[in-house]
């Protein structure tokens, strides 16, 4: 005799059914002809788009605009990695901080001469007051 009651068995033999029929299900379905026409256009489709977009690629690859434009973008790339321009950049950044640090003193400055408590001008005298 088993362990498992009738009722267990039968739902394990059903379940079991289930998963038979299902693939059995899945199978017919991949072979059915109307399926098996479908991947076969899939495939064609796809492998015909992937020719065209090939041959355009190639195409573009080698039309006289597309190589000015790595030309160009190539050049732009050159000028970047220069030493003058890395200077100049670097000289217009420093120059950027230095003006928003100066115009920071400016209003630290202000505030703390607003301020007779304060002992030390410029250095951090607590919480900063609203903009007026």
């Amino acid at each position: 005799m088993s362990d498992v009651p009738p009722s267990e068995e039968s739902l394990r033999q059903e379940f079991e059914a289930l998963g038979k029929n299902l693939i059995g299900a899945l199978r017919s379905a991949w072979d059915a002809p109307e399926s098996k026409r479908l991947r076969d256009e899939m495939t064609n489709g796809l492998s015909d788009l992937g020719s065209t977009l090939k041959r355009e690629a190639e195409y573009l690859a080698s039309h006289p605009a597309t190589q000015q434009m790595k030309d160009d973008v190539e050049q732009i790339g050159e000028k970047i990695r220069a030493p003058e321009a890395q200077a100049t950049v670097r000289r217009e950044i420093l120059s950027a901080l230095q003006s928003v640090n100066s115009e920071l003193q400016k209003v630290i400055d202000r505030w703390t001469a607003a301020d007779p408590t304060s002992e030390h001008p410029g250095q951090d005298t607590g919480p900063i007051p609203p903009a007026e």
